[in-house]
């Protein structure tokens, strides 16, 4: 290696250390829980042509990956010579950001010597932007909030007052809603300083040489790993709940020299409700599960994700096009990788995993007053809960934890201190992870109320009711997701549900599937989960072939307060 290209590596690495701490301001500094505690965000910088140079590592795919689209849309809207020093633009448009109104893209040029080095860009989820709420109730994007197309939140260090009066007096939470585009803006800064140190420190007057280092070796690298695959064509499907009726999911997986094709036709067409997904988001994700699959420590940026090229008729369920309702575009956008590994499964075996619970298992609360009530407030609160991920080749699936998204479960804790919201159990569901050589992650428990006085509209964000994840090579399915009040009265896994002042929604949320023939996993490994509780006598018995001897062994050995062997 000549010293260039080490002194290249090292200002590679700086620039993922600038983006990180970019999005820790972030974390630091936003006002929603999603944010802080969830981590629903992403961060990147960008050449002056808008291609993304390095990402944070903390963030969802999601965001980054649809973000690395976004920076040339804000160049052609603002137009690159009214550009300045100072300047903060955002939106929240569906198509030229990140698939829905509740996630606020904020872009900020970085001005070197008084020259264009390049762009800040990040990303929140905001907790209100008004219209119905969060939720999938809508018939059009109209209905679901207010939308700000790109232009300027500051314009040369001068924020836009007009534009926060018009933000405040259309949000419910006004006060997190600017303070997260407070911080978005921050975080920006908070990168553009950083990379000015960065240029002083290695004498650079502009990004170019270590842009296009970053490139040529991401591009190269990327490359090598697709022609070392099969040159062959798979298809896969999967079917879920949908809003009304079950949707499917199709994919042609094309496999070639320099590139890898996903095309989703025949998928669903465009739903009446709000779960629909605009292309850069379903692109966001179908990236994501390649480059997981097949190139997953080359670092994400513009030239490692070009070689994946996503393609889908118009007005399918994965390219809804304006105005269709998007609010819950992650439901279909998080189910994208199962749907994808389905085909890649049958060209490169043994390396994927079984289906997960997929989507988020959020959902959020309006809360208000009951007739009556004294003291009692007004209040929307958005929690990020987790099924379990599907079983691995070689090891269990990951109990209540988020894939694709990463997105982290939010502490009861946090939930409970954004508003009048009683979370009464939250807990690992045994039985859930779906049996196999390797086991499926579990799902959880939750019972959720509201303080004394409050009612509340419960907005249900699930899927996997009646189509629980698929096991893989022979594993068996996940555990599916149920929903009711505490007095036995059903709920849909999705829409807006009035829930009375004392009553409490149960939810069980969904387990990942087992990936390979149940009779081939390590009776070791059936014996501890039986004794950590994750399966019960019945599952041991039912699904592994434990005998009541040895079933009865595990349960001496955990009254001793001993590890069953």
């Amino acid at each position: 290696m000549n010293p260039s290209t080490v002194a290249y590596q090292v200002m590679w690495n700086r620039l993922i250390s600038v983006v990180e701490e970019q999005a820790q301001a972030l974390v630091r500094t936003a006002f929603s829980t999603s944010v802080r505690e969830a981590g629903d965000l992403s961060a990147g910088v960008y050449d002056v042509d808008g291609n993304m140079l390095a990402q944070a590592v903390t963030g969802t795919p999601g965001h980054v990956n649809a973000m690395a689209d976004a920076v040339a849309h804000f160049i052609r809207r603002i137009g690159r010579e009214n550009i300045r020093a100072g300047d903060v633009y955002l939106t929240n448009n569906p198509w030229e950001g990140t698939g829905h109104l509740h996630d606020f893209t904020v872009v900020s040029p970085s001005f070197h010597k008084g020259r264009l080095a390049g762009f800040f860009g990040c990303t929140a989820h905001v907790v209100d932007v008004g219209g119905r709420g969060f939720g999938a109730d809508a018939n059009s994007v109209y209905e679901e909030g207010l939308h700000v197309p790109i232009m300027h939140f500051a314009r040369e260090g001068e924020v836009d007052e007009t534009l926060l009066h018009l933000i405040r007096g259309n949000v419910r939470e006004p006060g997190q809603v600017i303070g997260d585009l407070y911080a978005l803006a921050t975080c920006n800064e908070i990168g553009h300083r950083r990379l000015v140190d960065m240029m002083q420190e290695f004498a650079l007057d502009d990004l170019s040489g270590i842009g296009g280092f970053i490139m040529e070796n991401s591009r190269r690298a990327t490359l090598e790993r697709i022609k070392a695959l099969p040159r062959e064509v798979a298809e896969g499907a999967m079917t879920v709940d949908g809003f009304d009726r079950p949707i499917t999911l199709k994919v042609r997986l094309t496999i070639e020299e320099d590139r890898i094709i996903t095309d989703f036709a025949g998928s669903s067409p465009v739903d009446k409700k709000g779960i629909n997904c605009p292309l850069v988001y379903a692109k966001a994700y179908a990236c994501y599960a390649l480059k997981c699959a097949i190139a997953p420590e080359i670092p994400n940026n513009a030239a490692s994700l070009a070689p994946f090229e996503v393609v889908a008729p118009e007005n399918t369920i994965v390219n809804a096009a304006h105005p269709a309702p998007v609010a819950l575009r992650h439901i279909v956008g998080h189910f994208v990788p199962d749907a994808v590994y389905d085909a890649l499964d049958k060209i490169i075996p043994g390396v994927v995993p079984a289906e997960g619970a997929g989507c988020l298992c959020n959902f959020q609360l309006s809360l208000r007053p009951a007739e009556g009530a004294t003291g009692a407030v007004r209040a929307e609160v958005l929690s990020f809960n987790s099924g379990g991920s599907g079983a691995r080749p070689a090891h269990d699936g990951l109990s209540s934890t988020a894939f694709p998204s990463g997105v982290m479960t939010m502490p009861v804790e946090a939930t409970e201190h954004a508003g009048p919201v009683i979370i009464w159990r939250k807990e690992l569901r045994p039985d859930s992870g779906g049996a196999g050589a390797q086991r499926g992650g579990l799902g959880q428990y939750m019972e959720v109320g509201a303080r004394e006085g409050h009612e509340f509209d419960f907005s249900a964000m699930f899927d996997r009711v009646n189509h629980p994840a698929r096991g893989r090579r022979g594993g068996g399915p996940g555990g599916a997701t149920t929903i009711a009040r505490d007095d036995g009265t059903e709920m849909r896994g999705k829409g807006k549900q009035f829930v009375p002042e004392g009553a409490r929604v149960m939810l069980a949320l969904p387990g990942g599937a087992g990936y390979g023939d149940v009779g081939q996993r390590d009776r070791a490994k059936v014996r501890r989960d039986l004794a950590r509780g994750y399966i019960s006598a019945e599952c041991a018995a039912r699904d592994y072939g434990l005998s009541e001897a040895e079933i009865a062994r595990v349960q001496e050995a955990v009254e001793r307060g001993e590890e069953a062997q």
